[in-house]
């Protein structure tokens, strides 16, 4: 067994635990326990924690880590399929590197938990899916796959195409693109169906298959998002059709703040830490995750890594509490936000019995630049200790 003693215990589930301690076994959380006194055995691995800040593993909620690869180049590079617009059969499963140095640059940021998959450059893209950051093994990795659906609105898709001469080059063409793929998964989930209900043969498609998870409202469409026109008409496509959306950069969120809380979808917002080179993120800055949070959107913080470097994530939560968020809500939203909107909060974002012993050390707030990650847990797994690192140097 292993324990965690002597913490300020950040749990995200409502409380902050002064000191105490927290006790793993086989991958799990077995006990939270405030007044520091879970008795531990002669074979047990006891980490004191000495008053550091004990926190859920951070969870990155978008980005393209093992996919679009740092150090490879053209190589590595695995994010977009610019062949055809709609791919929604892709997945990021079948393409992600687990030996991409970025997941170390993570764990040593205290990230266990990833959402990675396709980019932007297609209107669908294809399906996301939720893995640690820690293994070889990308099939033991993920829990949760496929995850999200990804479609793109705006400069990306229209500019992929465009030379190409092919659909689409307008945002017209883009959510037509959209519809007619998301009427014909509905028809063949009718058919499909009706086939099922009579114990007729039904063949199957594999092009429409990737879609019934969305259909049936098992996985969100994960939408590529950042003008107030693109954001709106993802709601409204969203809405036709019935369907589970996340708001993925949401950049002019901030102006249209009402509408998206009525749409009663989240968003996931950044990358903060990049430059303005597209018009369509003229408009990008901190401040909206605060606005969008004080009007009760549920919130969390994305670094699009390699668009940002992924381990810079807690620092953009921080500027996002500096410019409005909060200390607490920028917290949450790269913890239990992150893994609700992501949705794997019943294994990780939150340090509760019978979760995913997912678990972060750091030396004080891991939204300040000056904080050390000084203990990365995974699965009840020491995967990174900073005395490691400093007895190397």
């Amino acid at each position: 067994m292993l324990i965690i003693k002597n913490g300020k215990i950040f749990t995200m589930a409502a409380r902050i635990i002064e000191q105490g301690s927290i006790a793993i076994d086989h991958e799990k959380i077995i006990a939270v326990d405030d007044k520091n006194n879970i008795p531990s055995k002669e074979d047990d691995t006891v980490i004191d924690a000495n008053g550091y800040w004990v926190l859920p593993g951070i969870i990155e909620a978008h980005c393209h880590i093992g996919i679009s690869e740092e150090k490879k180049g053209a190589e590595g590079e695995d994010c977009n399929e610019c062949t055809t617009p709609v791919t929604p059969y892709l997945r990021a499963l079948d393409a992600v590197n687990p030996l991409d140095p970025a997941f170390h640059n993570a764990i040593q940021a205290g990230i266990t938990g990833v959402m990675t998959g396709p980019g932007s450059n297609n209107v669908v893209g294809g399906q996301f899916v939720f893995m640690k950051t820690h293994g070889r093994v990308i099939d033991k990795m993920a829990i949760m796959e496929p995850a999200a659906m990804k479609i793109a609105f705006g400069e990306n898709p229209k500019r992929s195409y465009k030379d190409l001469n092919k659909q689409p080059s307008s945002r017209m063409s883009i959510a037509s693109l959209l519809r007619e793929q998301l009427f014909s998964a509905i028809q063949y989930k009718k058919s499909k169906d009706a086939a099922i209900a009579v114990n007729e043969n039904f063949e199957k498609d594999f092009n429409m298959e990737c879609w019934m998870p969305v259909i049936e409202k098992k996985i969100p469409l994960k939408a590529h998002v950042h003008r107030t026109d693109d954001i709106l008409t993802a709601i409204r496509i969203a809405k036709e059709f019935g369907l589970n959306l996340t708001l993925d950069h949401c950049t002019e969120g901030h102006i249209i703040a009402d509408a998206i809380k009525e749409s009663g979808y989240p968003a996931i917002l950044g990358p903060g830490m990049s430059c303005r080179n597209k018009i369509e993120i003229q408009n990008a800055d901190f401040k909206t995750a605060g606005v969008l949070a004080k009007k009760g959107v549920k919130v969390a913080i994305t670094t699009d890594h390699p668009v940002s470097l992924i381990q810079y994530l807690p620092i953009c939560a921080g500027l996002a509490a500096k410019k409005g968020l909060g200390v607490e809500e920028g917290l949450k939203a790269i913890t239990i936000n992150a893994a609700e909107i992501c949705g794997v909060s019943d294994r990780v974002g939150s340090i509760e019995v019978g979760k995913d012993a997912d678990i972060a050390i750091f030396t004080g707030n891991p939204m300040e630049v000056f904080t050390h990650t000084v203990c990365t847990i995974i699965n009840g797994e020491v995967v990174y200790r900073w005395e490691d690192e400093e007895s190397d140097d």
